[in-house]
């Protein structure tokens, strides 16, 4: 009998990114889990402003994150070039737990992975507690990797 390729159920997965360790595990095993699923990958972050915040507040947050995640992004994107994955880096300012929801439904997101935890000097994505909520409210599987 022939073998069948069966399809992935994986077709976009959303990696929550910080920069800290246990992102950079996130994104090792969302890499690994989209080169075999042949899955986009889609590397978010997110910036949380000061409450209240005004425009100029979140314009200079937005910058201030750029430069901090665009050093990891350019690695992680060496790293999906050699693993042959199709990969997009985003970074919004906002509520982590929120903006990770609201994307992964507005981006049809298969998949979400997440660090178990957070730790960034920046302060961005605190992931301890986001994990947990976007666990129990996403619409799509979440991985909480440690």
């Amino acid at each position: 009998m022939p073998h069948r390729r069966c399809d992935s159920i994986f077709k976009k997965i959303l990696v929550g990114y910080d920069g800290s360790k246990y992102s950079e595990h996130a994104v090792s095993v969302a890499l690994n889990l989209a080169h075999c699923s042949d899955a986009k990958l889609l590397v978010f972050a997110v910036a949380r402003p000061p409450e209240p915040a005004t425009r100029v507040e979140v314009d200079a947050m937005l910058d201030d994150a750029r430069e901090h995640f665009e050093e990891g992004f350019k690695q992680i994107r060496a790293r999906a070039l050699e693993a042959e994955v199709e990969i997009e880096t985003e970074i919004v300012v906002g509520h982590p737990t929120e903006q990770i929801i609201h994307r992964a439904e507005t981006g049809k997101v298969d998949l979400v992975i997440l660090g178990h935890r957070g730790v960034s000097g920046f302060k961005v994505f605190k992931i301890g507690s986001t994990s947990d909520k976007v666990l129990r409210h996403a619409h799509c599987p979440v991985m909480i990797v440690r």
